[in-house]
């Protein structure tokens, strides 16, 4: 019988640890592109994650990220462990069951956070039958989701030029929760819930404000609008006097 190696001993006591960057560094090396962007980054003839996304390419592999940016990945609590009374604390596993003629269907589902802390982020959900392959779904899936952060100083109070903060008040909805995020002063920090901060913290914003309405309790759906709060930033058309006034920056600085 083979033994577990001790790295395997500890992901099933943990219930899925965070992968490390030696898991990123196998799949790289057998990789097999199956995409024409896939192709030329594996080449080297793209070498730089902003001319994908300046010419609006779809990333349909999670190795292209992989290939040309050096991420951080989180698993972010968004289930709970049983305890005493009902009652327990905040685990990385959310367990659903499905009842059957054969008995219940256990079903794990994970939130992913990826991020370089300098312009770029990606979430993702996922759901399986085990933990492991679960966690590397919703990995992956966070790594396709990969958006370019728009950051600045849009506060009135500041006006530094130093891409800290965001360049101005953006709002983003998923069912009832809803959520705005504003600019704030160098040394103000993350005034927001704080798995919404771990997310700013991850796309390299230092200094906001925030105002949260709606069903803020279900953290999936409030993650996910801090989310799309961050990719309404891209969708604003802004002037070119705009960038040298708020320091603008895109991606990387």
């Amino acid at each position: 019988m083979k033994k577990s190696s001790p790295r395997e001993k500890y992901n099933k006591r943990k219930g899925g640890a965070v992968p490390t960057a030696v898991e990123g560094v196998d799949a790289l090396s057998s990789w097999v592109p199956k995409t024409a962007i896939g192709k030329k980054v594996l080449s080297g003839e793209i070498n730089d994650i902003d001319y994908i996304f300046d010419n609006s390419y779809r990333i349909l592999e999670s190795e292209i990220v992989d290939k040309l940016l050096n991420l951080e990945v989180m698993l972010m609590e968004v289930g709970q462990s049983k305890g005493k009374f009902g009652g327990g604390k905040g685990s990385i596993w959310k367990q659903t069951q499905k009842k059957t003629k054969e008995g219940s269907r256990i079903k794990f589902s994970t939130f992913a956070l990826v991020g370089n802390k300098d312009g770029y982020i990606g979430v993702g959900f996922a759901g399986a039958k085990e933990t492991v392959p679960a966690r590397q779904k919703a990995i992956r899936i966070a790594k396709l989701n990969l958006i370019r952060i728009r950051r600045g100083c849009g506060s009135w109070s500041c006006g530094c030029k130093d891409p800290h903060s965001i360049p101005y008040k953006v709002e983003g909805k998923v069912g009832s929760s809803r959520i705005v995020i504003m600019p704030a002063p160098k040394g103000a920090g993350l005034v927001i819930e704080e798995r919404c901060g771990k997310i700013l913290e991850f796309a390299g914003i230092k200094d906001v404000y925030s105002k949260s309405y709606g069903q803020t309790n279900t953290k999936l759906n409030f993650m996910l609008a801090c989310y799309e709060a961050l990719k309404n930033l891209t969708r604003v058309k802004i002037k070119g006097d705009d960038v040298l006034k708020y320091g603008l920056v895109e991606g990387k600085r």
